[in-house]
């Protein structure tokens, strides 16, 4: 089997600190993801390349034994890192050749280099006589703010206008109240329940499984007895109306936020926030770009004509608008302030476009008829002479 540098795969020095190993692989597994580099089998395995190369150098019993001996593998005895083919003598997991150290007399039979006992010590702490690694100290809990919270919220175009306030029913939590955030109340330390004690849970990613720390005991295996109330999670969950007060001239994907109505804080930390997600409706007949609305609105020949006021809708109901005589189809008009109020600066606010289109009147009888040929002979006029044509 050929060895592999981890260091060399994630990008890093041998003396790299814990941070910056998980700061490399966490940029390279975002780079080759399945999910973001779909159907490419280079980008797959590279991807699990990289993770091969975390689990080995973000474990420190691991990254010991592969610093020495310049390879791991995940057979090797967990305890032990000349796993189970060195109690057969000669070499042991491959990639291990012991041919060279004595086992009894604590030399190796070139002098001068490390013994097996001596590789032990160093491995796993102790005396030379290869003592018992201790067990790793439960971590204790951190003050930790709490995470935002994110609601949906369908609103009318003329909702969205005005702004409205409502309640909205949020499911959040809230700082356990027995043991105050901490998660356990100082009790004896027992085998963390989420992984089993292994200190590694499975995680998917895409199409792949694969294992990190687990967020319950941070990866030791170990922790306290869970406080009774919150289950060793630290809050409790609750239900609450949270009054939301949405301002005038949202638009859809904007983000309202309510300050600390989020998941409770751990610890005496600040909870997250709340945000309120607004999806605005269409209207029968404005169109929204902006702050600014935009509406096509039909005018007969005689109003083109002769010039008129008409009705238009607007986003507030009504409003009067003057058609000049001599108006043509297609023209635009301009309702100052008819618009949406701006979020920024709610004291201004966009405009009304209006653009006029000539319907054709419908000709009901022989009588029409007979107008429109009289008016087509009162004004002989070729709407096409400047291009030249009859």
């Amino acid at each position: 089997m050929a060895k592999k540098d981890y260091y060399q795969i994630l990008g890093v020095k041998k003396d790299a600190k814990a941070d910056e190993i998980k700061k490399s692989y966490r940029r390279l597994a975002r780079k080759y993801h399945p999910d973001v580099n779909p159907n490419d089998k280079a980008a797959e395995e590279k991807f699990k390349e990289v993770q091969e190369a975390y689990d080995v150098l973000s474990d420190d019993k691991k990254r010991k034994v592969f610093d020495r001996f310049g390879y791991y593998n995940d057979n090797l005895d967990a305890d032990s890192p000349f796993g189970a083919g060195a109690a057969a003598g000669g070499r042991g997991a491959p990639g291990f050749d012991f041919s060279g150290f004595d086992f009894s007399s604590g030399s190796t039979s070139s002098g001068g280099g490390s013994s097996f006992r001596d590789i032990f010590s160093d491995l796993f702490g102790g005396s030379g006589g290869g003592g018992v690694r201790p067990e790793p100290e439960p971590p204790r809990a951190m003050p930790k703010r709490g995470r935002d919270i994110e609601i949906p919220l369908a609103l009318s175009f003329e909702e969205a206008v005005t702004g409205l306030t409502t309640n909205i029913t949020v499911n959040r939590s809230e700082q356990c109240s027995r043991c105050q955030g901490a998660g356990d109340t100082g009790g004896p330390v027992v085998t963390c329940t989420t992984c089993k004690g292994t200190g590694q849970v499975m995680r998917s990613g895409g199409r792949l499984q694969f294992s990190q720390a687990c967020p319950d005991c941070e990866g030791t295996g170990r922790r306290r007895t869970p406080c009774s109330l919150c289950n060793g999670k630290g809050v409790t969950p609750k239900t609450e109306q949270v009054k939301v007060k949405i301002p005038a001239g949202v638009d859809t994907g904007s983000r309202v936020r309510v300050p600390k109505k989020g998941h409770g804080g751990r610890l005496g930390a600040e909870p997250g926030d709340l945000f309120i997600l607004t999806n605005v409706g269409k209207h029968r007949f404005l169109e929204r770009k902006g702050d600014n609305v935009y509406v096509m609105v039909p005018i007969s020949v005689s109003e083109a004509a002769l010039g008129a006021k008409i009705e238009v809708p607007t986003v507030e109901g009504k409003a009067q608008l003057k058609i000049p005589a001599g108006t043509e189809s297609g023209q635009k008009f301009r309702l100052r302030e008819r618009g949406f109020p701006s979020l920024r600066n709610p004291s201004l606010r966009g405009d009304e476009f209006i653009e006029v289109k000539i319907a054709m009147p419908k000709v009901i009888s022989e009588e029409t008829k007979e107008l429109l040929k009289q008016f087509e002979k009162l004004n002989p006029e070729n709407p096409r002479k400047a291009m030249g044509l009859d």
